[in-house]
């Protein structure tokens, strides 16, 4: 993922609340959102070339949601598939601290990521380039390719949308939350992080949904909880054009 908007025990009927853009280059094969054939108890879109997966649901509850961490001038081409570490979560056993715990004596093998992991209880996140991995208290979190929270543009503004969604009386609507991962709205140059990938592409990735010849936004993907312990989890699928190619949804009953 390169963009995820989250409130953790922000509202009793929704204690879960995730909106989330994927950005991919185009030509990376990919599977639409569904359950694995080879693990019936995942729900997720599947990176096609490393088997890895960026979201992903179980049926009893357990998230995960991966961004990678920008820093060109610090990758290894050798490290594994930062996709597994989602994948690897929702196929095994632990729970969400123990995994991490395990995971940070070993975060140093991959390229830059931070993770967002929930099991039945908690909500935790970690960066191999941050600090420990901690609990999430109740609130509404952002998170690009850089840390939690970070002060890029597009983080801010998605954020302020979510907050004023989330504070709406009433049902949520998940079209309000698609309407926000749809925004091209473009910050000014002042405004935008100085990663080390030169003006042009700083300002292709500033933007909510991200559009380019070669690169963009492959799928957006609105996953929450109710207050029945249902999970909704719905993916919009777009293949480098204007419209939307591909829409799934789907509802886990506990």
């Amino acid at each position: 993922m390169c963009l995820i908007i989250f409130a953790w025990r922000q509202r009793a009927d929704y204690p879960l609340v995730v909106a989330a853009n994927r950005d991919e280059f185009y030509d990376r094969p990919t599977l639409a959102a569904d359950f694995w054939d080879d693990h019936p108890e995942i729900l997720g879109g599947r990176d096609l070339k490393e088997k890895g997966t960026w979201l992903g649901i179980t049926r009893k509850g357990h998230f995960a949601a991966l961004t990678n961490y920008r820093d060109p001038r610090h990758v290894n081409v050798d490290a594994p598939s930062r996709g597994w570490l989602v994948r690897d979560f929702l196929t095994g056993g632990k729970g969400a601290a123990e995994y991490l715990g395990d995971l940070q004596k070993e975060g140093g093998r991959y390229n830059g990521f931070s993770l967002v992991l929930g099991d039945e209880d908690d909500l935790y996140y970690y960066s191999n380039r941050g600090s420990a991995p901690f609990l999430l208290p109740p609130g509404i979190y952002g998170l690009s390719n850089n840390l939690l929270d970070s002060s890029w543009p597009k983080v801010i503004k998605a954020k302020e949308e979510f907050h004023r969604v989330m504070t709406r009386a009433g049902r949520l609507h998940t079209e309000d939350l698609f309407a926000l991962l749809a925004d091209r709205s473009q910050p000014g140059d002042e405004e935008l992080p100085d990663t080390g990938v030169g003006l042009e592409w700083e300002r292709i990735l500033a933007t909510i949904f991200i559009a380019s010849p070669i690169y963009g936004t492959r799928s957006s993907t609105v996953v929450f909880k109710d207050r029945q312990n249902r999970i909704h989890f719905e993916e919009r699928q777009y293949a480098g054009g204007d419209g939307l190619w591909m829409s799934t949804g789907f509802v886990l009953e506990n």
